[in-house]
């Protein structure tokens, strides 16, 4: 039987008439296992080609309710936790908490114990902006900048475990002073790393800040108008990004800070465009130099006395309930604590800087290239710890 003969047609040479060019809407998941965002987050991307047209973060990955554990825990024992939210920033952290408290109870600090606060806080937040640097560079290619940034880290690092015992969760600011007074030549140890980071910061720029493939994929990206900045609350060196002149330690002093001659860093368009994600790295490398000017005060001025907190550690805070916002790396990181007279708090509310930073981001996403979304997205130096809390 023959199945085949030359009247058969034969399908592999039948020309069809083209569909007319058209594109498919592509689904894109960008992360939450992937290193560009930063933690657990999961952005569903919908692209055209290599455009995006929108963008929608998803949020929870990493919740371990911080807020409603606090409900259970006395005041004291919520001092390690509030370390865990931003884990690049656990002193800054503490210091909000401990400040809220300390001013709900009417709590005074010793001297030397609020100028260790300050040297802390703000070598913690030096620390930070050397993790965007080095993981910003990597977001966008460069590989070299995270190793620089992470060398002296290491060295911050090392000073907090000598004072606290801690790498990344000290829990020394404590409700009332700090956990422990220094060690014997520690204030030394950090005037030599002010000393030494400062020649530093230029090697960086060079490397980095005016490298014309980084401004190439950075300048002009992200743009972020400063009405638009207000309108979404974003906060810390991404609203300064923006051009708008707004840091708590200026605008709303705690603490000691109004003692400090330091500048506000603002986005200015050395490079770029004022609000682009340039900018909003240029904000941080010019807050590692303010934070080495503000440190270099403090122990200037750092008296001798008590520095161990004046409080019992089952401290009673009275009823009331109070909001305390401080300026922290990502920005306002604001409590919200509702006391009955108790050992616990009824309520604790977190305002987490990078939760706010992030819902800008489909508001800008759309119209960016895939490759400009991961400079965006790093652009924001977002923490989920905080995020998800």
């Amino acid at each position: 039987m023959t199945l085949w003969n030359n009247n058969f047609p034969d399908s592999r040479f039948e020309l069809e008439e083209p569909d007319p060019l058209k594109t498919d809407e592509f689904i894109l998941n960008m992360g939450p296992q992937h290193p560009s965002t930063h933690g657990v987050l999961r952005v569903v991307l919908k692209t055209d080609g290599e455009i995006v047209e929108k963008a929608t973060p998803y949020i929870g990955y990493l919740h371990r309710t911080f807020e409603k554990h606090a409900e259970e825990m006395t005041w004291p024992q919520i001092v390690p936790y509030v370390d865990r939210m931003d884990y690049l920033a656990s002193m800054n952290n503490a210091l909000g908490y401990a400040l809220a408290i300390e001013k709900l109870a009417g709590i005074e600090v010793n001297e030397r114990a609020q100028y260790l606060r300050v040297i802390v806080a703000e070598l913690n937040r030096i620390a930070s902006h050397l993790v965007f640097y080095g993981t910003f560079g990597l977001d966008v290619g460069a590989f070299t900048p995270f190793l620089y940034g992470f060398r002296e880290r290491e060295m911050i690092l090392d000073l907090f475990e000598e004072i606290s015992g801690g790498r990344l969760l000290y829990n020394y600011i404590w409700i009332g002073g700090v956990a422990f007074d220094t060690p014997d030549g520690w204030l030394e140890k950090v005037s030599k790393f002010c000393d030494y980071f400062e020649t530093k910061i230029k090697e960086y720029n060079d490397l980095l800040s005016f490298n014309k493939i980084f401004i190439d994929r950075t300048a002009g990206v992200g743009v972020i108008p400063p009405d638009l900045a207000i309108n979404y609350g974003l906060s810390g060196p991404t609203l300064r990004g923006s051009g708008i002149h707004f840091d708590i330690r200026k605008n709303d002093p705690y603490g000691i800070y109004d003692r400090f001659d330091f500048n506000v860093c603002v986005g200015d368009g050395t490079r770029g465009v004022i609000g682009d994600s340039w900018n909003r790295y240029w904000v941080r490398m010019q807050e590692m130099i303010e934070s080495l000017k503000i440190v270099r005060q403090a122990l200037d001025q750092i008296p001798e006395g008590d520095a161990k907190e004046t409080v019992p550690r089952n401290v009673r805070v009275p009823a009331g309930e109070i909001y305390f916002r401080t300026e922290t790396p990502r920005g306002e990181l604001g409590y919200y604590i509702i006391s009955d007279g108790g050992k616990t708090p009824v309520r604790v509310k977190v305002r987490a800087p990078a939760f706010s930073n992030l819902s800008i981001l489909p508001a800008i996403a759309k119209g960016t290239m895939v490759a400009d979304l991961v400079a965006i997205l790093g652009s924001f130096d977002i923490v989920l710890g905080e995020i998800d809390r």
